[in-house]
């Protein structure tokens, strides 16, 4: 399996489990996360961690996430990947490019913006 791949099931594991920590865990610090109209530098750990924690609620229901991953780019020590997120039973999918880093021998997303549909 890819590493993107590999990345992206620990993550949708994570998801699944409600885990804030583990998901923080995934993220580089500092990190970016780019939304429409602003733009978020994540300085601390906490912050992911706190920021998914509160987002959990958007989740309710949700037993099945499918990653569909694209890989547009990559090097040694950085991967760029296009994701679809598709839910279920019923949730809207969702799609984001990740910019993953080599952070160690651990890889982490490094930035994070929403693509449309």
């Amino acid at each position: 399996m890819s590493t993107a791949h590999d990345f992206f099931s620990e993550y949708t594991k994570a998801l699944l489990a409600r885990d804030a920590d583990r998901i923080a865990d995934l993220y580089a610090v500092p990190a970016l996360i780019l939304f429409p109209g602003s733009s978020t530098p994540v300085s601390d750990r906490a912050q992911t961690r706190d920021f998914f924690s509160s987002a959990m609620g958007q989740y309710d229901g949700v037993e099945v996430a499918r990653p569909e991953i694209d890989v547009v780019a990559a090097t040694d020590n950085s991967i760029w990947a296009d994701v679809t997120w598709h839910y279920h039973p019923g949730a809207a999918p969702e799609r984001n490019m990740y910019q993953l880093i080599l952070d160690g021998e651990k890889w982490r997303i490094a930035v994070l913006t929403p693509l449309l549909l």
